[in-house]
């Protein structure tokens, strides 16, 4: 049996502890076998939040630094064994060569059995944000995460066959549905299947507090409108992965803002 999910939070050494305590109280909750996680300062935080505030939940941590000056890193936790360890910060984004495609990184880690037989490979992403700094436009931006979108389906496909058990993980910054993503998700000729369909939500929320769709992981408020509820953080499985899927789940937050993060975990069980 494996997990994986993906989770967000700026991870920083030293940051608010009760805050880290929250976002580690939801990790320990969901206990998951692999995870996917966003927004981590550096590889030596991360084993400090595993030590410290996991009680060493994870025997592997794997992060490489990525391109983000604001030290928001993606990485993964295992109790599984890890195998090869891939990173394609350097690859280049297709209209401007010579700038690079991903804002963070696209991480590759190879999961293993315990007789160090593959089970599936692991991509973390982190696309580029809806947060624009002048001059750079909205525009803009959701075009770089359409690229990414497509940068990360080209990799997936010369790094895997058919038959290869693999997932995509990560804050897409989109629903699965945007225009946007159409390349990874719909266009890409990889038949991907959406993990987070119809996710059990723990612990179920109070009745008419939130959505009664449960797919969701974002919540934003903009000023005067209604709220918008989003599945940012997505697990897609490959068709040969697929039919090991038994469930999804969504750890729901207590507060309408967030519990330490602003993104709700989300999470697949497979049968391996």
């Amino acid at each position: 049996m494996a997990c994986t999910a993906p989770t967000k939070g700026k991870l920083v050494m030293g940051k608010d502890k009760k805050d880290t305590q929250t976002v580690a109280d939801r990790i320990l909750a969901a206990n998951v076998d692999v995870l996917g996680v966003q927004e981590v300062e550096d590889i030596d935080t991360l084993k400090w939040f595993n030590r410290e505030y996991l009680h060493g939940l994870y025997s592997h941590v794997v992060l490489v630094e990525g391109n983000d000056t604001r030290l928001i890193d993606v990485g993964l936790l295992s109790k599984l064994p890890v195998g090869a360890i891939v990173s394609w910060k350097e690859a280049p984004d297709p209209q401007i060569p010579s700038e690079r495609i991903f804002s963070r990184d696209l991480l590759q880690v190879e999961i293993l059995d315990a007789a160090r037989k593959r089970l599936f490979w692991v991509f973390v992403n982190h696309l580029k944000s809806h947060f624009v700094v002048p001059p750079e436009t909205e525009q803009a931006a959701n075009e770089r995460r359409a690229r990414q979108a497509t940068a990360v389906a080209a990799i997936v496909k010369q790094q895997t066959r058919p038959d290869t058990r693999y997932i995509i993980v990560g804050d897409m910054n989109d629903p699965p549905d945007s225009s946007w993503l159409d390349s990874l998700v719909n266009t890409s000729g990889l038949g991907l299947v959406n993990g987070i369909d119809k996710p059990t939500e723990i612990p179920a929320p109070p009745a008419g507090k939130f959505p009664t769709d449960t797919a969701w992981t974002d919540r934003y408020k903009p000023s005067g409108t209604p709220a918008q509820y989003r599945l940012f953080d997505q697990v897609w499985l490959s068709p040969a992965l697929a039919p090991a899927w038994k469930s999804a789940w969504i750890g729901r937050r207590k507060n309408l803002t967030g519990d330490g993060t602003d993104h709700d975990p989300a999470w697949v069980e497979l049968s391996i």
